[in-house]
């Protein structure tokens, strides 16, 4: 690199901060919704979840993530497992319709959270019903959550699941 170069990028990098930082800070979220790790897994499943014809508040899920989040499924393939990688917002157009329409409860029944800093990873197992009142999940697995602290709120940065299969059953540590 040229020492121009050096300086055009020395000049170039805070602006880029800056500009992610104004980003992230453009989306407003519910204080109660970001205070904590605890609240703001919560608040995940709780905008996702409700009855067949229940619209959800998608404002307040998209309010959670950081710009440029990720939303990730592992799921079986012909080569064996793939990664299925989208954005908060291509979830809300692609999935949200068939959760209203299907109705879809997902509920946290373990965790295990791990903190450093700024910076948490998060092994939420979960159960997902059609309903609540529905006695058997239609399916299980586990959510990574990757979370980021700015100072003043939670973010996730993504979202990272997988089902259980007969194959895969969820470890004995992780609730299962």
């Amino acid at each position: 690199m040229t020492q121009s170069g050096f300086r055009i990028s020395l000049l170039v990098f805070p602006v880029l901060i800056a500009w992610s930082a104004a980003a992230v800070q453009a989306q407003p979220a519910a204080a109660n919704d970001v205070e904590s790790i605890d609240a703001i897994i919560t608040a995940v499943y709780d905008a996702i979840s409700g009855d067949a014809g229940e619209a959800r508040n998608w404002d307040r899920f998209n309010s959670l993530f950081v710009a440029d989040a990720s939303l990730s499924l592992v799921a079986a393939s012909a080569e064996g497992f793939t990664r299925h990688v989208t954005n908060p917002q291509t979830y809300v157009v692609t999935s949200g319709p068939i959760l209203e329409r299907d109705g879809f409860h997902e509920e946290e029944i373990h965790r295990v959270t791990e903190q450093y800093g700024q910076i948490a990873h998060v092994f939420s197992t979960y159960t997902s019903k059609r309903n609540e009142q529905d006695v058997e999940p239609f399916a299980r697995g586990i959510n990574s959550f990757q979370l980021m602290y700015d100072g003043s709120r939670w973010w996730v940065v993504s979202i990272y699941w997988q089902s259980e299969t007969e194959q895969n059953p969820i470890p004995a540590r992780y609730g299962g």
